[in-house]
């Protein structure tokens, strides 16, 4: 029987709604016995019968009222529980049994390494008792948590510690209560044999609030990093938003086995350990940042998150959408906001735009799901966040930030909906922005055509755009966008003073346009020489913009624009043309990108990981966009490209790398960062032209794991003989390491098989229940070894196939999202699109998939 489909336009409020919870675990690996009971009270036009969802739970009691029901009384199937109830004000018990140790989903209560953790974002409670397991029923939480004291001496949930104690038979428990009314999915458990580090954090208000890092004891010098972001973002939080933390504690608790990067449970935050655990020696640069990106993220949650949460799961981006925005203006004052914003968008454009391409493609408010946890996807974040970044661009940064107090004062302690953010947005500026609401119905990238138009003899400069949305199908299908198009008119001397035609005299040089139509053309000037238009700066619209700019003019726009988006634009504009004309056997480098690119490098006045970012070349996802795309003709034009650059600029590449700055006391900071990118991208050039004693020198002698992984994943890409065996020699006790080793052996290199790739999997360390090791291995596979996963013969999609019809077995998550370059086939050459989408077919006729699997390759076939 196929899963059925879930409609946001059948959203009705539930029958029945939960005041508060009082929840006892007594845990025991195979068989966790959990007490529940419910305050409920009937809404007023709700239907007389209480409905409590449920997975995979032995049901050994249920009570109402105070009785135990009967089984004729209450109806049971496999996801619910339904007991006729005409009452208004009603007490539910439920006693449930749950094995956490055979627990591979990782959803609900399950066993991880030393511990025992939940994850019940989106639906994961439903796996620990049965409950209205649904976004919109908030209440308070009472937790006792009783377990073996030698195996779990640390006990914790949300909220404040209330009372703990010693118990008969070598058993302790500890009773937690959480004031503020949260839904389910926000519930969190942790239970095991941990360490903490701790420190303290005295608010704006002068609370002290406690922080605690839990952790296995191995991993205890790994937490300082973390708990200095989590105190940055408290600051930054207070004084950006308003937003003060409210309760006296609040804990982290990295897990090894986790399907997702973190989750942002009531002061009990739990982290996928690769998304917290941090030391030079055997974190990256990249790392850093992503953790306190992370640690920020899943902190602002607090408030846009949990004080409001969203009314259900259609309404995701609500708090995904504004909480990554959030997390982005913070890393980027903690940090180079150009190279933050370059970043964000280089993931976007290689990422989310192929997913808005794809046959999974949805809007940032999708209509209807199969499975929730499919649509935790780029779009409703990093889409949903670069929308709310339109509505700050739009109304201005003092009008956002009464908007978001107001969004927040008003909805605290409730469920809430987009249009409630949209309407304080609307009253903190008085605009209207029901046109702009299109952003979160209308699937699809879209496209804005820009063409100039320059009269010499009057001085007048014209830009006409065209918005299109061509998965749309036709503009009888969509509404037009409303898309701000921040510009600039740049002149030999600079930036021009920025004058409409007929307007008065004006002597800005920047200016947001707002295209609200299909079609639209402003007139400038006049002007005393020809402009060279600076579009879209900031990258201030999630579009595609298609100009007619020719080289010389992105090549003006390169050594010009004092706009960091724009100069790495245009690099990424003339080294993708690079690359197709790369297609052709007597390929050689075009000596004007060779200058643009020489004169880059040599401006040792900007910024080193603006200038690294401009000389690196397109990702293979955004090269593998388009129609009967020839993946592998693309890989070899790549690394033709690419050898020519390390030719033509071999004497710069070379002086980079002999005069490599190094410091005896390693930051992640800005400064360092960027030089690091820098001499590390000269380094991987070096090494293309077949140099590898720098390289040699730096694997050995590095102090921090940005310089030695750098070094090693130019050898292993490049060179004959590499130091892998080394590398995991050296870091086999670090799992973490390990991962991005498994990672870089799953990449492509020279002469490479599958039984390479089988070979990883085969290590000790390898283990297939765990998320992050099989993301490591498949997730690479799939996006970093185009020979090897696109071979003609179709073995690649063959392997990747059975791997994902595997995992799901255990882990239906995991699996679907490993799934995902198998959906990609429509795009490809007809040499490639066949083999592909026959596994898929095979997929489809696997009678045992999980819902997760079931809706990406049903809808990848339709």
């Amino acid at each position: 029987m196929q899963p059925s489909t879930i409609y946001l336009a059948d959203y009705r409020p539930p029958n029945f709604s939960v005041s508060h919870v009082e929840l006892d675990f007594d845990i025991h690996p195979t068989q966790t016995r959990v007490v529940s009971t419910m305050t409920m009270k009937r809404h007023p036009q709700g239907e007389a019968i209480i409905v409590l969802n449920g997975f995979e739970l032995t049901l050994i009691a249920i009570e109402l009222n105070g009785r135990e029901l009967l089984a004729g009384e209450y109806h049971r199937d496999e996801e619910s529980l339904s007991i006729p109830c005409d009452e208004f004000d009603v007490t539910v018990r439920v006693i449930t049994e749950i094995n956490p140790l055979d627990n591979k989903a990782l959803e609900g209560l399950y066993r991880s390494a030393s511990m025992f953790c939940t994850q019940c974002e989106a639906e994961g409670f439903r796996r620990i008792s049965y409950f209205p397991d649904r976004p919109d029923v908030l209440a308070t939480y009472r937790v006792r948590i009783e377990a073996d004291k030698a195996e779990c001496p640390v006990l914790l949930s949300n909220g404040n510690l209330e009372l703990s104690g010693e118990l008969d038979n070598q058993r302790h428990f500890s009773v937690w209560y959480d004031p503020f009314p949260k839904p389910s999915y926000l519930f969190a458990l942790v239970a095991g044999d941990l360490s903490a580090q701790s420190d303290v954090f005295v608010t704006a208000s002068g609370r002290e609030v406690a922080l605690h890092l839990y952790v296995e004891a191995k991993d205890l010098d790994k937490c300082d990093f973390a708990l200095e972001a989590l105190k940055r973002s408290m600051i930054w939080d207070e004084e950006k938003y308003g937003r003060e933390y409210d309760l006296d504690l609040f804990n982290i608790v990295a897990v090894d086995d986790f399907n997702m990067g973190a989750m942002e449970n009531k002061s009990l935050n739990i982290f996928n350990s690769s998304c917290v655990l941090a030391k030079p020696e055997t974190t990256t640069d990249q790392a850093f940042q992503r953790i306190e990106g992370i640690v920020a993220h899943e902190y602002f949650h607090n408030w846009s998150g949990n004080r409001v949460t969203c009314r259900d799961w259609f309404q995701l981006s609500l708090k995904e959408g504004f909480t990554v925005y959030r997390d982005a203006q913070f890393s980027a004052d903690m940090g180079s906001a150009a190279v933050k914003r370059i970043e964000d968008v280089a993931l976007l454009r290689a990422r989310q735009f192929a997913e808005d391409a794809g046959p999974l493609a949805h809007p940032v408010r999708p209509a209807s799901y199969i499975e929730i946890s499919n649509f935790y996807t780029l779009t409703v974040y990093e889409k949903g966040a670069e929308v709310v970044r339109m509505i700050n661009t739009l109304i201005g940064d003092d009008a956002f930030r009464k908007g978001s107090d107001l969004y927040f004062d008003r909805n605290d302690g409730t469920a809430a909906t987009i249009e409630d953010f949209i309407a304080a947005m609307a009253e903190a500026s008085g605009r209207d922005f029901s046109a702009f609401m299109s952003w979160y119905s209308q699937a699809g990238t879209p496209e804005v055509h820009v063409t100039e138009r320059w009269d010499e003899t009057s001085g007048f400069y014209e830009l006409a755009f065209e918005q299109r949305l061509p998965l749309a199908g036709g503009r009888e299908n969509w509404k037009p966008l409303v898309i701000p198009i921040r510009l600039s008119l740049l002149g030999e001397a600079g930036a021009l003073a920025i004058q409409q035609a007929g307007a008065e005299s004006a002597d800005n040089t920047e200016w947001v346009y707002e295209l609200d139509q299909y079609e639209a053309t402003v007139k400038f000037g006049p002007f005393n020489e020809r402009p060279v238009p600076s579009l879209l700066r900031d990258f201030s619209a999630p579009v595609k913009l298609v100009d007619t700019l020719t080289d010389e003019q992105l090549r003006f726009l390169i050594a010009r624009d004092t706009d960091a988006y724009v100069r790495w634009d245009s690099s990424q504009k003339l080294l993708l043309a690079e690359i197709e004309r790369a297609k052709s056997d007597s390929y050689s480098l075009c000596p004007k990108l060779s200058e643009a690119l020489a004169a880059v490098l040599a401006d040792d006045a900007a910024d080193p990981a603006l200038r690294a970012y401009s000389l690196s070349l397109p990702s293979e996802a955004l090269l593998q966009q388009g129609e009967s795309v020839d993946p592998v003709a693309l890989f070899t034009a790549k690394d033709r490209v690419k050898a020519a650059i390390a030719t033509e600029l071999q004497e710069q590449f070379r002086t980079i790398v002999a005069q490599r700055v190094s410091w005896d006391q390693y930051q992640p900071s800005a400064e360092q960062v960027g030089q690091r990118l820098l001499q590390n991208l000269a380094l991987d050039y070096v090494v293309k032209l077949g140099e590898c004693s720098a390289a040699e020198a730096q694997f050995a002698s590095a102090n921090n794991m940005t310089d030695q992984l750098a070094a090693l994943r130019s050898l292993f890409r490049y060179a004959d003989r590499h130091p892998m065996a080394e590398f995991i020699s050296q870091w086999a006790e670090d799992g973490l390491v390990l991962n991005t080793a498994f990672a870089l052996q799953a990449s492509a290199r020279d002469g490479a098989t599958l039984a390479d790739i089988q070979r990883i999997t085969e290590h000790q360390a390898f283990d297939f229940d765990n998320p992050n090791k099989v993301r490591a291995v498949f997730g690479s596979f799939g996006s970093d070894n185009t020979p090897l996963f696109h071979a003609k013969d179709g073995s690649g999609y063959e392997y990747l196939g059975d791997m994902v019809l595997k995992i799901d077995e255990s882990n239906p998550q995991t699996a679907s999202r490993l799934a995902a370059p198998l959906t990609r086939w429509r795009n490809l050459a007809p040499a490639y699109s066949a083999a592909m989408k026959a596994v898929l077919e095979r997929l489809a006729g696997c009678p045992t998939l999980s819902k997760d699997l079931y809706e990406v390759v049903s809808k990848s076939l339709l």
